[in-house]
């Protein structure tokens, strides 16, 4: 069984939006590089790594083989797994109390990287009434604490779910490309979906399954692979996220 078995969740916020009704159009969010400027898994899993010097030496042994697994999709899963097990080997605090402990010392920082612009867009769509779930490859636990602690957001959240493994932890499904559609759709986001921000690729089936797509923050190399295969006319967004093309928007 999963440590993060319920990978949806909400946190209790400070702002008071209308209750979504039955039918209210259903929007989707990414984090990473929409929502939060950066890869928020990698800055966690970094941290934990950096904690001992022998974890730092076994990410490093294991760089060569783990590290370009990332960089492909079918062995994705499994480089990103081979990190957080070494940075969680051995470990005897419980995952969630890590990633708190992580957000708590951190408030600063990852509030900077927080995009005011897709904050504005977000309330928007709750203000409006619009039920709005955040589908991540983040571990659902750290995007609901950034969300809750840093961004008083009450949003659920559906993430990659992670499994016990030879004294750490690993990822058991990972939240990306069809399988979060998938985990949407078992999560009970099966409603079609109105409208959807991404700035990845790999979010593809996503954006495609959403009456509108929006792609925000995208890859230099990223907009043509958009153009062939989104509407015409979609949007492609830079929300202030650094090293990202996109037509420019500086408010909602």
């Amino acid at each position: 069984m999963s440590v993060d078995a319920l990978n949806v969740s909400g946190v209790t916020g400070e702002a008071a939006y209308p209750a979504p009704v039955a039918d209210a159009p259903l929007v989707v969010f990414d984090f990473d590089h929409t929502l939060y400027d950066g890869d928020s898994g990698s800055h966690l899993f970094a941290w934990l790594i950096r904690r001992s010097a022998w974890r730092k030496a076994l990410a490093l042994l294991i760089a060569p083989v783990a590290g370009p697994m990332v960089a492909f999709l079918p062995t994705r899963r499994h480089g990103i797994g081979a990190f957080v097990w070494v940075g969680t080997l051995f470990e005897r605090e419980p995952f969630d109390a890590l990633v708190d402990a992580y957000v708590r010392r951190h408030v600063d920082g990852i509030r900077a990287r927080l995009l005011p612009v897709a904050l504005d867009v977000l309330h928007r769509h709750r203000r409006a009434g619009d039920r709005v779930v955040v589908a991540t490859g983040a571990p659902p636990r750290l995007a609901r604490a950034i969300l809750g602690f840093v961004a008083h957001e009450d949003l659920p959240v559906v993430g990659t779910q992670l499994e016990r493994f030879m004294g750490g932890l690993r990822a058991s499904r990972h939240c990306h490309h069809a399988m979060k559609m998938t985990m949407l759709r078992e999560a009970g986001f099966d409603a079609p979906i109105a409208a959807a921000y991404s700035d990845s690729t790999a979010d593809l089936p996503l954006l495609q399954a959403a009456a509108r797509p929006v792609v925000v923050n995208p890859k230099p190399d990223g907009i043509a692979f958009f153009r062939e295969r989104l509407p015409v006319g979609t949007p492609m967004l830079n929300w202030g996220c650094p090293g990202r093309v996109g037509d420019a928007v500086t408010d909602a």
